[in-house]
């Protein structure tokens, strides 16, 4: 070959291979961009993938608070409902006895007539201790019961109230003042009881004294052995000396 074409092929070997080696740095400067790319984006993910790994651990933590706070509420509602139960068996007993007052009224209104009158009945065949105190009483019961004003729990309390009353007469010792009917004349006297065991009555100038006698009815006077004990029985309940023991006129229990 001539001289020439040995350095035409020369030059242009050359230029062959200046063109693969700036390919080649082409190439590896875009193979190295890439990977640089991959590597960022491989960051990225990494960062998006604790970020998350982050979120899921504080909605796992916000979930559990969640279930421990739903069988807390469980728990309680299960308590609250056992208190509704509860209350409303109260409710339903309340209701019960407020449908039944008018009922507990028809049956309680007629029982304290019943029991006026049969007070009024028993003051007057007792003993005469205070009787005109005791039928003011009865008749204050009846107009009691005739008073739109007051409640029939009222009216109940004081007709158990006015039995009460009675029964303290058959316990205490006392001595007031009033009149006695003898052959026609009102005497005034000293009125004595000893519970409803004894009821005596002694003139104001101390020389006569009767008994009350619940057979009959009536009075009967005391023979003079009896004189000096009522005297004494009326100032004993007089609180002018003390207690003590005397002789008094008492009739045998039948």
């Amino acid at each position: 070959m001539s001289k020439r074409t040995l350095i035409s092929s020369a030059v242009v070997s050359s230029v062959v291979l200046l063109s693969s080696s700036v390919a080649s740095a082409a190439e590896l400067k875009e193979l190295h961009s890439e990977e640089a790319k991959i590597h960022n984006a491989a960051v990225k993910s990494q960062e998006k993938i604790n970020a998350l790994f982050e979120q899921s651990q504080d909605l796992l933590i916000e979930y559990r608070g969640v279930v421990d706070q739903t069988e807390n509420l469980k728990v309680y509602n299960d308590y609250l409902a056992g208190l509704v139960a509860d209350q409303q068996l109260g409710i339903n007993s309340l209701q019960d006895q407020i449908d039944s007052i008018e009922e507990t009224k028809q049956g309680i209104v007629p029982l304290m007539f019943r029991m006026i009158d049969s007070l009024e009945q028993f003051v007057n065949l007792d003993v005469p201790i205070k009787k005109v105190e005791r039928l003011a009483r009865v008749d204050r019961l009846r107009d009691l019961m005739g008073n739109s004003d007051v409640t029939v729990s009222e009216q109940f309390r004081q007709v158990i109230e006015a039995y009460l009353v009675e029964n303290e007469y058959g316990t205490k010792i006392t001595s007031e003042q009033g009149t006695i009917n003898i052959a026609g004349t009102d005497v005034t006297v000293e009125f004595f009881n000893l519970g409803r065991t004894a009821l005596l009555a002694l003139s104001l100038d101390q020389s006569s004294a009767w008994v009350w006698d619940n057979t009959s009815r009536s009075w009967n006077e005391l023979g003079g052995e009896y004189l000096s004990s009522a005297v004494s029985a009326v100032r004993m309940a007089n609180q002018q000396i003390p207690f003590d023991l005397i002789k008094l006129p008492i009739q045998a229990a039948e």
